[in-house]
């Protein structure tokens, strides 16, 4: 099919925002039905549309207000007061250079002083709705791995994507493209290696040092994990020895955004990777959303913004394991219950 038109483009903004009548939206579906150009951009156009929808109101609070308002009310006094003045000034004829000066100064001023006073009071809330939007998107990229290992389960036999691994094989060696299966991100490589999730999909887009993958998906498959680190700024759960195949059950976590301990991983693989945690490593919050929370999806589908490490019942700590004060990178939970989400 021919390259859309403007109008056409147009039309499909119109319909997603719920702007066109009974007969333009008929044309809207057509033309989505047929072109595979505008069922992109009308995916894209909802999910922009759908950060925005959720975001949850927070009330001001009334300090905030009050000043605010004392502040505004200060300013339109004072503001009146000047004009009365000016208008005087103009009336009495007096004119002269110096005051012409002095007047547009003040003028100046007043206008900048207002400037700086509203980007003050705009600046947090904008900031705030600017954080919710990514943490939304987060969620959604989110989701559309967990449909994809659903996917993935469904057509092999009820299997988390999975590669074989020896006992001890280290876990931290993101990146590394040799026939050892060496590294955790190499299951969850599969996803993209297989078609079941885009690869940009795995990069959380609050992280301004992530990178999408920029190749097609031909070159994908060459690639035995992800390309590099940076490429992934997620974590997966690591799966406990005694765990069997089949897909985890209820609201356990499955991944999340990533780990605090591991958040800068050496790319010389030939060296041996030892880490013992500081009291601080231990409270942190994923660096993904600015130390506020992390992004959980659970093995149900599920997806939660978290503010705390510790969820479930049983207060399980996600990016660590249980009795364990020094990390080598081989290490894995002895239960189904110890939750463990590296690199």
């Amino acid at each position: 099919m021919t390259p859309l038109t403007e109008q056409q483009k147009q039309l499909l903004f119109d319909y997603c925002i719920g702007l066109t009548s009974e007969k333009e939206t008929l044309e809207a579906k057509q033309l989505i039905s047929l072109s595979n150009e505008a069922a992109v951009i009308c995916a894209k156009i909802r999910a922009s549309l759908a950060a925005i929808e959720n975001l949850e109101s927070e009330p001001c609070p009334d300090e905030l207000a009050d000043g605010t308002i004392w502040r505004l009310n200060n300013f339109a006094r004072s503001s009146q007061l000047r004009l009365r003045q000016l208008l005087a000034s103009e009336q009495d004829k007096v004119v002269s250079v110096k005051g012409r000066f002095w007047q547009n100064i003040f003028e100046t001023a007043a206008a900048a002083a207002m400037i700086v006073f509203a980007a003050g009071v705009l600046i947090a809330p904008l900031n705030l709705a600017r954080h919710k939007s990514w943490q939304q998107y987060c969620q959604m990229q989110l989701q559309r791995i967990g449909q994809a290992v659903g996917r993935y389960s469904a057509d092999n036999n009820g299997e988390l994507p999975a590669v074989a691994t020896a006992t001890g094989e280290p876990w931290w060696k993101v990146g590394y493209q040799g026939q050892e299966n060496h590294s955790n991100t190499r299951h969850i490589w599969l996803l993209a290696k297989e078609g079941y999730v885009e690869p940009g999909d795995f990069v959380c887009p609050c992280r301004s040092e992530g990178k999408a993958l920029e190749f097609d998906a031909s070159k994908v498959r060459d690639y035995n994990d992800f390309p590099a680190r940076r490429y992934v700024t997620y974590s997966f759960r690591i799966r406990c020895t005694k765990a069997g195949k089949a897909h985890l059950q209820g609201p356990q976590a499955l991944i999340a955004d990533l780990n605090p301990l591991f958040e800068r991983l050496t790319d010389d693989y030939s060296r041996p990777f030892k880490l013992k945690p500081n009291k601080d490593l231990l409270v942190l919050n994923s660096i993904n959303h600015n130390r506020r929370g992390q992004n959980v999806l659970f093995c149900d589908g599920g997806v939660k913004f978290v503010k705390v490490r510790r969820i479930g019942a049983a207060a399980d700590d996600i990016f660590t394991l249980q009795n364990t004060d020094v990390y080598e990178g081989v290490e894995v939970p002895s239960c189904e219950t110890d939750a463990f989400l590296a690199p």
